[in-house]
């Protein structure tokens, strides 16, 4: 039993969980993005609340931390696997068809899988950190409330065209990620059975462009609105 935990098996299994539980997490985050096409003062107000309860609530927090673990696992696992893939044959997180394996994607998902993490700091440092630890702007609620001015820092940001022009990119990247890691995942967890393998072909196509395109869409919606 020792020897399966510390085999290559279970390496690839863990990372194929965290890439799965990280693309849920995608649809979480993506859910809550979604008010800022919410225009006005309403839109700013929701906007700012949700980013409130999010920094506060304490499942969240929780929440918050298997993302971190998750992401830091994925990284670290999927990078030894790359690595050891190079030595032996190259797989990724598991055995796929020849078709599948001739993908740029494919053969080159160390590249896309660094570009995001960088994506990832980058964001962080625009948005999360100056969320918990910037010097935020405020905005005052009607009851005189004070909330930290998410919102202004989002837009300010995409105000620029080279960070819109960024983040783009980077969901252009996430989406050729996902289309190969989740397609890899689902087969390494076994559920890419041959009775389902259109369906499960179609919903990866599905998920690896809505996902990043909806994302991608927002900056280009707030970049236009600044102009």
């Amino acid at each position: 039993m020792n020897a399966y935990f510390q085999s290559t098996i279970f390496r690839k299994i863990l990372a194929a969980l965290s890439g799965l539980f990280l693309t849920l997490f995608l649809l979480g985050h993506l859910a809550g993005n979604l008010q800022l096409f919410i225009s006005g003062v309403e839109g700013k107000t929701q906007f700012n609340k949700y980013a409130l309860f999010m920094t506060t609530n304490p499942a969240v927090k929780i929440l918050s931390i298997i993302t971190y673990v998750s992401i830091l696992s994925h990284v670290i696992l999927t990078l030894y696997l790359s690595i050891q893939s190079k030595r032996a044959r190259p797989v990724q997180y598991s055995v796929s068809d020849s078709n599948e394996n001739s993908t740029w994607s494919s053969n080159n998902m160390g590249i896309l899988g660094t570009f995001i993490l960088l994506f990832i700091i980058i964001h962080m440092k625009s948005f999360w950190y100056e969320m918990h630890f910037g010097d935020m702007p405020y905005q005052y609620l009607e009851d005189g409330t004070k909330i930290k001015d998410l919102y202004l820092i989002t837009t300010s940001a995409f105000a620029s065209p080279l960070y819109t022009m960024f983040y783009v990119l980077s969901m252009v990247a996430l989406s050729l990620h996902l289309r190969h890691g989740v397609d890899s995942a689902l087969q390494t967890i076994g559920l890419k059975v041959p009775n389902y393998h259109k369906v499960f072909k179609h919903l990866t196509s599905f998920i690896a462009f809505i996902i990043p395109a909806i994302f991608a869409s927002i900056p280009i919606y707030l970049f236009i609105k600044n102009l």
